[in-house]
């Protein structure tokens, strides 16, 4: 794992539980490093024949994609938080397939319209992933329009999603298939309620202040919930399988996750 800062990072403990559950401990290691953008190429340079793969996060996503061959997700929002050694190296992002597979494990395959808190790099990636199941109606609730949309409207357009904005920290009156939170700035009990009942699903992908309002007010109203240990685990799933070439079952990994939270 690599970023700055990565010291409160689970990925360490999510991806070793893995490498057990596989069976694989005694021949796969995963380490957390600090490394700034000014630092990467140096770091990757230094990488020798016994590194398979890097896990990257802020604030590498976007400097990862001149170090690589990055894959057409990866191009098209701008960042990626994979890269793969051997051959040429490539560069993927498993956010968006973590996200997906996050709702699919929760019944969630397929929605039509969704509301969307922030307007960052998550958020980007979750049109993506909204897009692929296949939404093409969202409201996004954000401090800056102006931002908001020089940082999704180019990517809707392309996804064929058609937004709308709203201020965030409101409660629309439009309701959706899908609400999603990528602003880890918590938010106002009433407010997340609010939001929590404009929706039939509720996923806050961050994980910052777990559980989050938003977390409380859908578990509180019994529509299907998930939360950044979810999106953490199911980008985390996809990464082993670019990597080890195992497939992992998500299970062990969201409950060692849990207990560290919990912890």
């Amino acid at each position: 794992m690599l970023g700055q800062p990565v010291h409160h990072s689970l990925s360490p403990l999510i991806h070793t539980r893995a490498y057990e559950v596989l069976g694989i401990a005694d021949q796969w290691h995963y380490g957390r490093h600090e490394v700034g953008i000014d630092g990467l190429a140096d770091f990757i340079a230094g990488c020798g024949p016994e590194w398979v793969g890097l896990s990257c996060t802020a604030p590498l996503k976007g400097a990862l994609l001149t170090l690589g061959e990055a894959s057409e997700t990866a191009r098209l929002l701008g960042a990626g938080n994979t890269y793969l050694f051997g051959g040429p190296p490539r560069v993927e992002n498993t956010d968006v397939t973590g996200l997906i597979g996050a709702f699919a494990r929760a019944g969630v395959t397929r929605a039509a319209t969704a509301i969307v808190l922030g307007n960052g790099a998550t958020a980007r990636s979750v049109l993506y992933a909204l897009a692929a199941m296949g939404v093409t109606e969202a409201l996004v609730l954000v401090r800056s329009t102006q931002r908001a949309r020089a940082s999704l409207d180019g990517l809707a357009a392309t996804l064929g999603v058609r937004l709308e904005y709203g201020m965030w920290g409101s409660v629309p009156d439009a309701t959706a298939d899908v609400l999603v939170s990528t602003v880890s700035a918590p938010l106002p009990a009433a407010v997340a309620a609010g939001l929590v009942a404009r929706a039939s699903a509720c996923f806050d992908a961050t994980y910052n202040h777990y559980p989050t309002e938003l977390d409380r007010a859908a578990r509180a109203a019994g529509i299907v919930q998930l939360s950044g240990i979810d999106l953490l685990v199911g980008q985390a799933l996809d990464q082993i399988r670019l990597m080890t070439g195992h497939t992992c079952p998500a299970e062990p990994l969201l409950a060692v996750a849990h207990a560290a939270l919990d912890g």
